[in-house]
């Protein structure tokens, strides 16, 4: 045989075909709810992933403020920033950030979870947590993913 019956397909920009997803957070644990949205935004669940190319879906996060963690985390864990200026160290722990920015805790949760460079900052974009079961995206026509069926 002196061809190959088979042809590696590398994804472009040109070719990737993103489609819009929305994930409900009500009563999801946000740490398997964060990767399966940076799962989606990656594109690993396509056939044709490619690692250095945005070929991932655009994920729309619903109800994010209501969104759980396990254990104490809610009260124990604590998010760490820094205003650059001596003394200027903020902790706050979820339950704080959460009555002020709910979105906050899943967008942290799933920027940390995809790659450190051009091509994550690019990815990030493509999330959008909203507060509540309302959002501005239906002229996309996003499909719904229900969490608990997804491995």
């Amino acid at each position: 045989m002196d061809t190959l019956s088979y042809k590696t397909v590398s994804a472009n920009k040109a070719t990737v075909e993103k489609e819009w997803v929305v994930i409900d957070a009500t009563g999801q644990v946000l740490g398997r709810l964060a990767s399966t949205a940076a799962r989606i935004l990656r594109g690993k669940h396509k056939t044709n992933y490619t690692p250095h190319v945005d070929c991932g879906d655009n994920v729309i996060v619903i109800n994010a403020e209501k969104v759980v963690l396990t254990g104490s985390k809610m009260t124990d864990k604590e998010y760490v920033r820094h205003s650059g200026y001596p003394g200027g160290q903020y902790r706050r722990t979820p339950a704080e950030i959460l009555v002020k920015f709910p979105e906050r805790l899943v967008e942290h949760a799933v920027k940390g979870m995809l790659p450190k460079n051009r091509l994550g900052r690019s990815i990030y974009k493509n999330l959008k947590v909203v507060v509540g079961p309302e959002h501005k995206y239906q002229a996309q026509q996003p499909r719904l993913i229900d969490l608990n069926t997804i491995k």
